[in-house]
């Protein structure tokens, strides 16, 4: 049974920085699509950046593209999110998510591959302070 487990969380001024990441454990698909969700108190989960393992294309939320950067330094190493001048609204738990992508759909991003993120995280609070 595979894990994963989000670090980096923790609370910042606006403005900040935080950096998270992501370490997988027991994983050995040939490719996965690795996501990032952000929960906000009284709100429902939401994607916000996802990458490709098999080096496709990367995907983070328009409204979050100026700030926010995921990326994976080589196979297999952990994924992270860096986020950029944090706002109060950034305020949130944070959970990585990742499956298979194996569909062999044709779409730009991997989460358009899939039919859902099967394997989550904990999640890690990220918390903004203005």
């Amino acid at each position: 049974q595979g894990q994963l487990r989000e670090s980096g969380g923790g609370s910042v001024q606006a403005g900040g920085s935080l950096r998270l990441s992501c370490t997988t454990s027991g994983y050995y698909y040939r490719r996965l699509c690795m996501g990032w969700f952000r929960q906000a108190p009284g709100k429902e989960r939401e994607l916000i950046a996802t990458i490709d393992t098999a080096g496709g294309s990367d995907y983070v939320i328009d409204s979050l593209q100026d700030r926010f950067t995921i990326s994976q330094d080589r196979a297999r190493s952990p994924t992270s999110l860096q986020m950029n001048n944090l706002k109060f609204e950034d305020t949130g738990i944070y959970y990585c998510a990742l499956d298979e992508d194996s569909s062999g759909k044709t779409a730009p991003y991997c989460y358009e591959r899939l039919r859902d993120f099967n394997s989550w995280g904990p999640g890690t609070q990220v918390t903004v302070s203005s």
